[in-house]
């Protein structure tokens, strides 16, 4: 399955799950998920579950920095300051 906090256009072959927030950058779940660790999908019920203690879910975050990366477009910056996630519309704040 593909699961992603991002686009994947041409990536929808199979199970594939997009637009997943709060994103990683945000601090969301996702980015604390680890290659190997077990996710459940049900499609039925519409949800998925990260299978990963809550405890070991507590130290991830805690040890989760942001990314800081420079971002040289004037338009590109403007935006990463004013649009908003997916989970609430991922419409852009006035200013």
């Amino acid at each position: 399955a593909l699961i992603t906090d991002g686009r994947f256009s041409g990536g929808t072959h199979g199970a594939c799950i997009g637009h997943v927030s709060p994103e990683a950058a945000a601090g969301g779940l996702i980015g604390l998920i680890k290659n190997g660790d077990i996710i459940e999908i049900d499609i039925p019920a519409r949800t998925i579950n990260l299978k990963v203690s809550k405890a070991e879910i507590a130290k991830r975050r805690k040890n989760w920095k942001p990314l800081k990366k420079e971002i040289k477009s004037s338009w590109l910056r403007k935006y990463s300051k004013l649009a908003t996630s997916a989970d609430i519309g991922g419409v852009l704040k006035a200013d």
